[in-house]
């Protein structure tokens, strides 16, 4: 992995690492757009001409069968069960409290306001199936889903001729019952548009390829599409180590996100170039041992590690590339937290790796990327509600207003609004 001294290039160069590695949206628009309106137009048939095309799927029934769901638990491994248990455990203690309150309060003598939640009725999880089956998103996503009640939960993801049964298992062991074999462009528009015997859903969760974010950002945009989360592009990590850190966790934490696609980007961010050189002898002495060596090698092309004079300027460049996982790995990280402005998700310390947060800890994987975490959070069980405001007025608190609110109709010409009041109270 190449090493930059910060202090030795230019601000357009500085400039130039915090940009992801490129990739041409306006094309892909130009591929995924005929797909959703083929879809949304031709309903299940377009569904499984484009999943044959792009999947290799044969069957003529998408829909996972309560057969499908039973044999997953028979054929998945022991060990496996009680990965997701903990897993699914861990998860649910962090996101129940994340549900939120109901408040009330009387603004003035007579009026009472309040707001209150209520779960979206039907979402739809995107579970990616490509060069890697992912149980642990089905998690990510389901879990938060459940506690915040949502009526109805749709999942798709791609297969070939099987799908994993290791992600079926999890489907039923979250109890979901509506699961389609399904991938990429047209799983999106499957969800978003929905068919004569598939309900469309009102919101979409989960990462995916850039077609599946094409996908996402178009049905976002039509009036007869859906909402979605988030445009989750490649997986990122940065790190921020000093010279006391350990070059072999290092490596691994890096390698551990280069293995998710070739286009994902990992940083080191560190104080010692001497940690730097370590580190990059460290990554080529593990990658030799790591089956996605190909994948990998590809993902380092995108990668650099970056010296600096001091932690400070490291959080600053941090901030500024705001990465999807932040990994702190120097002295006294306690002192610096108040620092992080920008990041998907912060692991502390020399003993917090990012895996632990892609499966186990409890808090989401499903995490903002390409700098998008300067603006939001990751996938919460907020985000599968909505918030419904309500107000009460008495005459009396009526009368305490109305001349707030008719001064202020007045004044915008909505002579309307004025008389909804004036009415009310025989002006």
């Amino acid at each position: 992995m190449k090493i930059i001294e910060y202090n030795k290039i230019s601000n357009r160069r500085k400039s130039d690492l915090l940009l992801r590695p490129s990739i041409d949206m306006y094309k892909t628009y130009q591929i995924v757009q005929p797909i959703l309106n083929d879809i949304k137009n031709n309903g299940l048939k377009s569904v499984l001409k484009y999943s044959k095309k792009f999947d290799g799927f044969t069957g003529k029934q998408i829909r996972v069968t309560n057969k499908e769901l039973e044999k997953s638990e028979k054929v998945t491994s022991g060990e496996f069960k009680k990965a997701v248990k903990v897993a699914v455990s861990n998860v649910t203690k962090f996101h129940k409290l994340q549900l939120p309150k109901r408040y009330s309060i009387e603004t003035m003598d007579g009026i009472k306001c309040s707001r209150d939640f209520r779960a979206i009725e039907n979402v739809g999880l995107y579970i990616p199936g490509g060069s890697a089956i992912l149980p642990s998103t089905l998690i990510m996503l389901a879990v938060p889903a459940i506690i915040a009640k949502c009526k109805r939960i749709v999942v798709c993801s791609p297969i070939n001729k099987n799908i994993s049964p290791e992600v079926l298992y999890v489907a039923k062991y979250l109890g979901i019952k509506e699961f389609y074999k399904v991938g990429g462009a047209q799983a999106i528009g499957i969800m978003a548009y929905g068919t004569n015997n598939i309900k469309k859903v009102d919101k979409i969760f989960g990462p995916g390829n850039q077609f599946v974010a094409a996908a996402k950002a178009l049905v976002n945009i039509d009036p007869s599409g859906c909402a979605i989360d988030m445009i989750a592009g490649p997986s990122e990590v940065l790190v921020i180590a000093d010279k006391f850190a350990n070059p072999k966790f290092i490596a691994a934490d890096l390698l551990s996100q280069a293995e998710h696609g070739e286009d994902s980007q990992v940083i080191l961010c560190t104080t010692s170039k001497d940690l730097a050189n370590k580190v990059s002898k460290e990554i080529e002495t593990q990658v030799e041992q790591l089956p996605r060596k190909s994948v990998i090698t590809k993902t380092l092309k995108n990668s650099y590690s970056i010296v600096f004079k001091n932690l400070d300027l490291a959080i600053n460049f941090s901030n500024s590339y705001a990465p999807e996982h932040l990994i702190l790995n120097f002295k006294n990280t306690k002192t610096y937290l108040s620092k992080i402005q920008n990041a998907g998700s912060v692991f502390i310390g020399e003993y917090s790796p990012e895996s632990v947060g892609d499966y186990a800890s409890g808090t989401n994987h499903s995490l903002p990327t390409y700098g998008y975490a300067k603006t939001i959070g990751g996938v919460s069980v907020e985000q599968f509600m909505k918030g419904i405001t309500f107000q009460e007025l008495s005459k009396k608190g009526l009368q305490n207003i109305s001349n707030t609110v008719v001064e202020l109709a007045k004044t915008e010409k909505l002579q309307a609004h004025a008389n909804a009041v004036k009415i009310r109270l025989g002006k």
